[in-house]
């Protein structure tokens, strides 16, 4: 023992400590951390291989991993698109716009995937908060917000509340209901929607970044080598027409024919067409100084380059690997087949080529895609993420009929006829059994990696209980807090508020459960309702971009800065965890044990 501590203790401490620091500090991916903090417990005694992988068995898991197949299932019938056309309006001022947008979003994400609702959101409501004359930045933090403060409203809107509730039925064998955290769920999504309507003002007024890209054509430009141009027989890169000041040269014709990979080492030939993007100015430039000269027909829209390509907008993930590096020093167009036409910061194009440009989180980037690419699926992984879609769900049968599946499982497992993973197993096989979605697109749905981190947060939970962490923990809690168990609430969910702005969700509430367990049960009370105030405090991170992957989602989009999350949302943090506490005590009064 040393500090009061075991060695399996320490060794669980010095690993958790040790993976939040590489996921923070460094661009490894999370279920790669997470599976090498299962392997360092396992290996090293604290867990055995039963306790080591029982996060892959647990029902909660599980019930994620069949969540996402119905939700394919919505998404392919176009359910969401449906409610979304049809719900936004056209409200006449800004309390009215964010009320019409924020309680569809909640709604929606009680039930579903809340990054899945906030991406097909995001290009909706940059076109209509035009309409409106809002600036998207007004609307896009609480759009991010809503699909956060829904999602704790019902146990399936949330990873969270699923492992938490799978955890508690593994400790009590009382398994919760799929709408314990509704009422609760639902005050505080409405003292939230009152609170951004109240801090307005907080909300930064940006300037779009893709509006920098509104105006294509005028740095879009075709140039043709005539028959006597010196530089025939050279490479783009010996003659100097690869690498230029101010552009790119994004794609390149012999003749007639069918555009060229873009190569620096590509022959130069009489007849070529070049086709450039970046600064006119410095294009016309590279024409005089090279003997070029326009081609027959000019190009104003980079749409009329290539039938089979399109101009797609992305942003930079947190956490890419192409942060602090330049496009052109990586293989990312190589590996993607994506063409990089010119990169917007904070609203603002980039004035230098934008293959020079180093890259930061949050930047918009102008893709030349081809048209096949999925917006939901990029073969450049984590590094960037697509925020428009070109993807236009048909409205049919298929939209009534999954609509019905969804009511059904949420109606039989509310009303405890069937439990929650039959429920889910069923919906999802009627989903593909009606061909609301097909196999692939089941399959593609699944999110392997969230899977993953949601597995080990469960294991992690696991060892911090077993290691006797978790109580020392919650008696440090009550030596410093008393004995009040409101007070004591407050305290774990203050702390677990914070600590998810910075790590995963899933992982807070794993880590945390045993925490606030063995703290209610010290004091002698049910710990149901400690749970349930817990379950809303780990989803409820206001302050910063990285606290939810739906506020990653918006950041780009909105031309927000680290800052702008920071002013409203430490605020918000403190709002919705007094909303928290007084009505989870409200709803479910403390209970002694017997």
């Amino acid at each position: 023992m040393f500090l009061g501590f075991s060695l399996n203790a320490w060794i669980t401490i010095v690993t958790v400590v040790g993976m939040f620091t590489v996921l923070l500090f460094t661009k490894w991916r999370s279920d790669v951390v997470f599976l090498g903090a299962i392997g360092v417990l396992y290996v090293t005694g604290v867990l055995d291989a039963k306790e080591a992988f029982s996060g892959f068995s647990s029902t909660s898991v599980i019930t994620v991993g069949v969540l996402f197949v119905i939700v394919a299932g919505l998404t392919r019938t176009g359910v969401l698109y449906w409610i979304v056309k049809h719900l936004l309006g056209t409200p006449d001022n800004y309390p009215k716009a964010v009320m019409r947008l924020m309680l569809p979003v909640a709604v929606l994400s009680s039930f579903l995937s809340n990054t899945t609702v906030v991406s097909l959101f995001v290009g909706i409501v940059k076109m209509w908060s035009r309409k409106l004359g809002i600036s998207p930045s007004k609307l896009l933090i609480p759009l991010s917000y809503a699909s956060g403060m829904g999602g704790v409203c019902t146990l399936i809107g949330t990873p969270p509340n699923l492992i938490i509730s799978g955890l508690y039925e593994e400790n009590t064998g009382v398994a919760m209901n799929i709408l314990s955290t509704t009422i609760p769920g639902l005050f505080c999504l409405a003292v939230g929607i009152l609170s951004v309507i109240a801090m307005r003002r907080l909300l930064p007024d940006r300037k779009s970044p893709e509006s920098a890209f509104e105006q294509t054509g005028e740095y879009t430009v075709e140039l043709q080598v005539p028959s006597d141009n010196p530089y025939i027989g050279m490479s783009l890169k010996e003659a100097g027409l690869y690498h230029i000041n101010g552009g790119s040269l994004i794609e390149m014709h012999h003749f007639d024919n069918a555009p060229l990979p873009v190569n620096e080492d590509e022959i130069i030939m009489g007849g070529d067409r070049l086709i450039y993007a970046g600064q006119i100015d410095e294009i016309y430039d590279i024409a005089v100084n090279h003997d070029l000269v326009s081609a027959d027909h000019q190009i104003f829209s980079m749409s009329e380059i290539d039938e089979r390509r399109t101009l797609r907008t992305a942003h930079v993930n947190f956490g890419s690997s192409l942060i602090d590096k330049t496009i052109g020093s990586t293989s990312f167009e190589k590996d993607t087949n994506l063409i990089l036409a010119a990169v917007s910061r904070h609203g603002e194009r980039i004035n230098q080529a934008p293959r020079d440009v180093v890259l930061r989180p949050g930047d918009t980037l102008l893709l030349l895609c081809p048209k096949n690419i999925s917006a939901d699926t990029s073969s450049s992984g984590n590094d960037i993420l697509f925020y428009d879609s070109d993807d236009v769900p048909n409205i049919g049968n298929g939209t009534i009929i999954s609509s019905v599946i969804m009511i059904a499982m949420v109606t039989l497992s509310a009303l405890g006829i069937v439990p929650l993973l039959h429920c889910a197993f069923l919906a999802a096989a009627a989903m593909l059994l009606f061909r609301c979605c097909n196999m692939e697109q089941a399959m593609r749905a699944v999110n392997w990696e969230i899977l993953m981190v949601f597995a080990g947060s469960a294991v992690l939970g696991l060892a911090i209980q077993k290691t006797g962490i978790a109580e020392w923990l919650a008696n440090g809690i009550l030596n410093v807090c008393g004995t009040n168990p409101i007070v004591v609430m407050t305290a774990i969910c203050f702390v677990g508020t914070f600590i998810t702005e910075f790590i995963s969700n899933t992982a807070a509430g794993a880590i945390f459960f045993p925490i606030m367990y063995e703290a209610a049960e010290k004091l002698g009370y049910d710990p149901f309702p400690f749970l349930i105030a817990l379950m809303i405090s780990v989803s409820s991170s206001f302050a910063t971009p990285i606290g939810s992957p739906t506020h990653m989602l918006v950041y780009g989009p909105g031309g927000y800065r680290f800052s702008d999350f920071l002013r409203i949302g430490l605020l918000m943090n403190i709002i919705i965890l007094a909303a928290n506490i007084l009505i989870v005590n409200i709803v479910y009064p403390l209970t002694p044990l017997q």
